[in-house]
């Protein structure tokens, strides 16, 4: 893979670099009027998810107690997952010009929603995008349960050294603890001084745990109270990772002054997932990551005809660009995790007596 060290410029002096490759890109993007709003599109959407969102919980209301409630529960985890998909849309500004306006629904829809910290979210996603898969700088590839490169593995401790050999098998069950992950990590981040509007993150979290635990309590028995919030909140995490599991794990990681120029950055670390309609709907846009990543303001249904331009001009370029299936995402990903295990795999044979 083609690096340029550039210690730590401006983002300006990143994109000017090479040519001015993503300039170049930029200006084909614009002038095919894709970065243009689409107020109705969003409209349409944001109106379904809500109506989506609101039948469930009446749904929930009118099964009542009967474990049937489960299959309200499922619903309900697509539903919370949706409901954060477009929160991200708002975090990168593709729904509204002003920022007030997006802060606003991004907290209505993930912090009262889904009981997700948009203020936390934001602040780690964007540090994610700025340096997508680089060990020191994005969030994402932090070593905190799993690790996911052999440099990791070597120096991890505690759980990522407990698991860490065989968390290729682990991962799709540990995804079904984000959502729980999600609402810590949400709670976590109000003792941060410098999270804004931090009273009102704090309000509004607490608010949907309230009408949340409330509902089930009140409607069901604990028993079922208790396995609908585990069905429910363990399918939401699951739905959610496997979401942004194919996007950029198992893809190059940087280190230290490994530092390509912007569109390098984002395409190189980046996968796209082919599919018809119903992956765009699944994966939210997603699945086109490397045109996400380099238009992040872009509206979602833009994307797909980005496509083909971005495509074309990578390999104009040279510039490697990934697309596979959905599956086969997942099983790169996988053998990636397996990779990045082995020194521990190593170690503990070692240390396992004959």
């Amino acid at each position: 893979m083609p690096m340029h060290p550039t210690g730590e410029p401006a983002l300006l002096e990143q994109r000017r670099e090479a040519g001015s490759d993503f300039a170049c890109l930029a200006k084909k993007i614009t002038a095919a009027g894709l970065m243009r709003r689409r107020p109705w599109y969003y409209l349409l959407r944001m109106s379904l998810v809500a109506g989506l969102y609101a039948g469930g919980w009446a749904a929930f209301a009118a099964v009542g107690d009967s474990w049937w409630t489960l299959a309200v529960a499922a619903f309900l985890a697509v539903v919370f997952g949706q409901v954060a998909l477009v929160a991200h849309d708002v975090g990168h500004r593709q729904v509204f010009r002003l920022r007030r306006a997006s802060a606003w629904t991004g907290r209505i829809a993930g912090n009262l929603g889904i009981g997700m910290g948009y203020g936390w979210w934001q602040d780690k996603h964007s540090r994610h995008h700025a340096n997508p898969n680089h060990e020191e700088l994005d969030p994402d590839v932090e070593p905190d349960v799993l690790v996911w490169t052999r440099g990791q593995a070597r120096k991890a401790t505690g759980l990522p050294r407990l698991i860490g050999g065989s968390q290729a098998y682990l991962f799709f069950p540990l995804l079904a603890l984000e959502g729980f992950n999600l609402h810590v990590a949400g709670v976590r981040a109000l003792a941060n001084r410098s999270l804004k509007q931090r009273r009102l993150e704090g309000v509004l979290l607490f608010a949907h745990f309230a009408l949340y635990l409330s509902a089930l309590f009140l409607v069901l028995p604990p028993g079922k109270a208790v396995a609908f919030l585990a069905v429910h909140q363990c399918l939401f995490g699951l739905y959610l990772g496997s979401i942004f599991a194919p996007n950029h794990k198992g893809m190059p990681t940087l280190t230290g002054d490994e530092r390509p120029d912007f569109l390098r950055r984002q395409v190189l670390t980046s996968r796209n997932v082919r599919g018809g309609w119903f992956t765009d709907v699944a994966l939210g846009g997603l699945n086109y990551q490397i045109e996400h990543h380099l238009f992040p303001s872009m509206p979602t249904p833009h994307l797909r005809r980005a496509q083909p331009i971005v495509r074309r001009y990578c390999q104009e370029l040279n510039v490697g660009y990934l697309e596979t299936g959905l599956f086969t995402s997942y099983r790169q990903a996988l053998s990636s995790l397996h990779a990045a295990g082995a020194p521990l795999r190593t170690a503990t044979a070692r240390a396992t007596p004959e």
